[in-house]
């Protein structure tokens, strides 16, 4: 027992966030655009010593309930974005402003996980036609402008059944 704990220990401090060692080693060797045995070594000694460097700037990992759902959400955002953007570029085409319906809504918020409010902001920021600008000092809502919302409840109400529901099913 004691020398499984002591292993992962030694693992945790140095390899605090072994992802980001690899995304850091995979990013430096693409951006040498070559591939040397010196350049792996540095991307390595990157890799391995910035997380370190930063481990103490690092919240707590959030508590990730779901990865199939985590997935689904990701692939749900993705298609989201595309079909969006084909939205809006119709409504910048073919609608004049003044047939446009922008304004701000106000999503109250049932998440109370700073990580889950957090992928809910910037999913609503990447997906066309929303931006989420504020949240309550209190953190129960968001303020949202919406490019083109008629009944500001049914975009409320997409906004917490497309997103948030399952966000809640992920973090919590």
């Amino acid at each position: 027992m004691a020398t499984h704990k002591n292993e992962r220990s030694f693992l945790q401090r140095w390899l605090p966030h072994p992802l980001l060692t690899i995304v850091l080693v995979v990013l430096w060797m693409l951006l040498l655009n070559s591939f040397t045995m010196g350049g792996l070594v540095m991307g390595l000694f990157l890799g391995i010593v910035i997380p370190i460097i930063t481990s103490n700037f690092w919240p707590e990992r959030p508590p990730i309930r779901a990865y199939g759902k985590a997935l689904a959400f990701m692939l749900l955002v993705a298609w989201d974005v595309i079909v969006a953007n084909i939205h809006v570029a119709r409504l910048i085409l073919f609608r004049r402003a003044d047939q446009l319906h922008t304004r701000w809504v106000t999503v109250p918020l049932e998440l109370d996980s700073p990580e889950a409010i957090t992928v809910l902001a910037g999913t609503i920021t990447m997906t066309p036609g929303t931006v989420s600008s504020d949240l309550s000092a209190d953190g129960r809502s968001l303020l949202v402008h919406c490019l083109d919302a008629p009944d500001a409840e049914e975009a409320v109400m997409q906004m917490k059944s497309r997103y948030e529901t399952r966000l809640k099913e992920i973090f919590q």
